[in-house]
């Protein structure tokens, strides 16, 4: 007798998205943004209305965020934010974006829209 199981995958998979494409969103209000670099670059520059996410933030963003608002994530050039990207989703996160080129790309392509923290 053979029996036959059937395995369900629910994994979700991040997307990327564009320096564009976030910029925009951002500022439609149909995202919010998280920074996951050090300290010290944040404080030196990070896009408006970013939230400055770390290991000890986690817990405060995750209560003051709505699982359903789309999340997205930026690093330095857009490697480390898939790994984030994917651990949001995994916290339950409905929908998350890796932003293509971080940090760097946004300040090339956006230099208006780079804040210092205060």
């Amino acid at each position: 007798m053979s029996i036959a199981i059937k395995v369900i995958s629910n994994m979700e998979q991040f997307e990327t998205i564009s320096i564009e494409q976030a910029y925009n969103r951002l500022k439609e209000h149909q995202a919010v943004l998280v920074d996951i670099r050090d300290p010290q670059s944040f404080e030196a520059g990070h896009a408006p209305e970013a939230f400055h996410l770390t290991n000890s933030s986690l817990h405060t963003f995750m209560q003051q965020t709505d699982f359903e608002q789309p999340v997205m994530v930026m690093c330095y050039h857009g490697n480390s934010s898939k790994g984030a990207a994917q651990y949001l989703l995994q916290q339950g996160f409905e929908a998350v974006y890796s932003i293509d080129g971080g940090f760097e790309a946004w300040a090339r392509s956006y230099p208006q829209d780079v804040v210092q923290a205060s």
